[in-house]
Order: C-alpha cells, then sequence, then structure tokens
C-alpha cells in the first residue's frame, strides 16, 4: 500500500515538473523571438560648447539583434532644454534606427548632465542614454548690461531707490558704472544737496573699466518729510553740463519710527481727528462751476496729550492747492487745512477724485490720506 502511494506521489511529481520544463520553454521561445535593442553607445559627451554657437546634436544608433521588428514607442528627455528625434517606423531584425538628441544650451552656462529615456516594444523595455557637457557662457554685452548712456560712461540704472528711511538714519545705494571708451573718462557728481553724500570708486575709469557711484542719505541733514524726490548729475572729464541727460534720480520716504514707544508715551501720544469727516475720509466737493478756483477748509484738532506735529502735507495734483494754518497743535486744539480746488482746463461734466495726504506724529495715524471728489458743472 505504502510502495502505491508514493509511485502516485512521484507521477504526479513528474508531470508537474514536465509542465514547469514545457512553460519555460515556451517562454524562452517568446523571448527568443521578441526584438533586441542594442545601442552602439549609451552616453556622449559635447566636451566644451559655446552658449553662443547655439544648439548641439549628437546620434545614438541601436541595432535590432531580435528576431522580430522593433518598435521604438517613445523617446523621453529629463528637461525641456533637450529635444530628440528617432527613427519611428519598425526596425527588421539586422536592421538599424536611430536617436538623435538635439540640447539646447542658451541661458545654461556651466556643466551639464541630461538623460533620454528610449521606451520600445523590445526584451529591454526602456534604455536610458546620457549626454553631458560644459556650457561657456557667450561675452556679456556692455551695451545690454550698461542701458543708460552717458557719452562714452554707461551706467546699470539712473535711480537710487532708498524706499523708507528713518528719521535719523542713514542708506546707501550705489551704480555700477562702465568706460565704454576708448579713453579714461574722470567722474565727478554735482550735488547741492546736505544730506548726501556722494563716493566714487575710481574716480578715473579706464577704457572697459567698470566703477561704482556710491550716495549716502543722511535722514538727520534733511529738513523733509515723506517722500524726497531730487536730481544730482553726473559730471565728465570736469565738463560741469547740468542736463537731465546726466540725472541721477534720488527716491527715499522719510517715516517716524514708533516701534519703539513705551505704553506710557502712547498713552500721551497726540492723536489726529480730522472734524466730521467719514470712515472712508471722503469729503463730496459736488458741483464746482468749470475756470474758477474755489477755496474750502476742513478742521484737524489733537485728541491726544502732545503737541500734534504736521510734518507735512502731500499732495501730487495740480487741481489742488492745500496748506495748513500751523504745523503744531496743542491738546485738544484745532487748526485749518484750507485747500483751493482750480477747475481751470477741466472737462464739464467728468466727475475728478484727487487725494492728499497729512503726515503727522500721531504713532497709530501718521499718514492720512483725505479722498475729494467733485463734478464741474
Amino acid at each position: 500500500m505504502y510502495d502505491k502511494r508514493l509511485t502516485n506521489y512521484k507521477s504526479v511529481f513528474m508531470k508537474k515538473i514536465s509542465l514547469l520544463c514545457c512553460l519555460l520553454l515556451a517562454a524562452v521561445a517568446m523571448s527568443a523571438q521578441k526584438p533586441v535593442i542594442e545601442f552602439s553607445k549609451k552616453t556622449y559627451d559635447f566636451g566644451s560648447i559655446n552658449e553662443a554657437d547655439g544648439k548641439v546634436t549628437t546620434v545614438f544608433e541601436f541595432t535590432n539583434t531580435g528576431t522580430s521588428p522593433l518598435v521604438v514607442n517613445r523617446v523621453r528627455a529629463s528637461c525641456g532644454c533637450t529635444t530628440p528625434n528617432w527613427t519611428k517606423t519598425p526596425v527588421e531584425p539586422g536592421q538599424k534606427g536611430t536617436v538623435s538628441v538635439t540640447y539646447n544650451p542658451a541661458g545654461r552656462p556651466g556643466r551639464f548632465t541630461k538623460t533620454i529615456t528610449v521606451s520600445s516594444n523590445a526584451t529591454e523595455t526602456d534604455t536610458r542614454l546620457i549626454i553631458r557637457g560644459e556650457v561657456i557662457p557667450k561675452p556679456v554685452d556692455k551695451s545690454v548690461q550698461y542701458p543708460v548712456k552717458m557719452d562714452e560712461l554707461a551706467l546699470k540704472s539712473n535711480l537710487l531707490q532708498f524706499n523708507n528711511l528713518i528719521k535719523g538714519t542713514e542708506g546707501q545705494r550705489s551704480i555700477e558704472v562702465a568706460n565704454l571708451g576708448t579713453e579714461n573718462v574722470r567722474i565727478s557728481v554735482h550735488n547741492p544737496y546736505p544730506y548726501l553724500e556722494i563716493g566714487i570708486i575710481p574716480e578715473v575709469l579706464k577704457p572697459n573699466e567698470t566703477g561704482h557711484i556710491y550716495v549716502k542719505f543722511n535722514t538727520d541733514r534733511c529738513s523733509q518729510w515723506g517722500p524726497v524726490a531730487e536730481q544730482i548729475h553726473v559730471i565728465l572729464n570736469d565738463q560741469k553740463i547740468i542736463s537731465d541727460a546726466y540725472a541721477l534720480r534720488v527716491r527715499a520716504n522719510i517715516v517716524e519710527d514708533f516701534t519703539h514707544m513705551t505704553i506710557e508715551e502712547r498713552r500721551e501720544a497726540p492723536i489726529m481727528e480730522v472734524v466730521g469727516l467719514n470712515a472712508s475720509r471722503t469729503i463730496d466737493l459736488g458741483k464746482i462751476p468749470a475756470n474758477t478756483v474755489k477755496a474750502y477748509k476742513m478742521s484737524v484738532e489733537n485728541k491726544g496729550i502732545k503737541p500734534l506735529l504736521i510734518r507735512r502735507i502731500v499732495n501730487n495734483n495740480s487741481e489742488i492747492k492745500v496748506t495748513a494754518s500751523k504745523s503744531s497743535i496743542s491738546s485738544g486744539k484745532k487748526a485749518d487745512i484750507k485747500f483751493e480746488i482750480n477747475t481751470k482746463g477741466n472737462q464739464a461734466g467728468a466727475p475728478y477724485r484727487r487725494t492728499f495726504s497729512i503726515q503727522t506724529n500721531d504713532p497709530e495715524n501718521s499718514y492720512m490720506t483725505i479722498n475729494l471728489i467733485w463734478e464741474i458743472e
């Protein structure tokens, strides 16, 4: 009985072994019938290439060493700077195809390594190709790098923007300059403002040499508050020519720093309130006759303890003239803000909206913008 069972087990086992061998042979046979993709190279080094020379291309050649047609389904590059092209028709056994790869070095100085993945119906469905090299950047065109021209002197900019400057502090900005001429250039700056300090390094620029014009803004020496807009002028080779063509624009906004005030100081601080002003801080002047000058006024009251200082009234409108009756308002007192509307040249029937700002030492309301609206009848 035991021998009979053993014989049955051996029979079943041998059948399974036979089936497995058949499956393996079938798989080998199927594999032998599939295409095989073989590349003559999988890596290419462009070496050093010049950015100015533009795109470069290399070709990867492959052979179908299998027994059935090879089809390249897709070729993917690792970055948009690399463009592949490939043989899209079936490649018969023993025949060749290509994958060409184009690299665009524009705006990409330095070394690079990019991968290209080739997908096909071959036994190895994905094959990775690699290109590498180093891009030598093209020479910088100084006429583009320094767009502001003052004769043979060129500047990267003619604006010195200081943004907000806290009263009592200093700010420094610089402008890079280059001599694009064939002779030395001596640089100086006409500066009538005591709160601006000028430094020039070097004062004499040789041909193709670069340098800097430095400007330091000392707010303690400036009597203005709020926006400051001035012009200083570059002088070349001691030839003093004061014109907009040689101007450097200086922009800043001088503000007060309230961040270090104590609780007690804030309790005693001035508080500005415009009498009768609505929440939108808008004054509707109604209809104003054309070609007239009409005067208005509003009252500003100090609701705080310490004197309210009107630092400045900022008004950039040609139709409006704004003045304050006094610059210091004691606790509980008022001052008039007078404004005149000049409608000469204004279009009849058109609505007008203009603004001006009052800058004060009220820590909670250091800038108050007033909106004026009117219509010409």
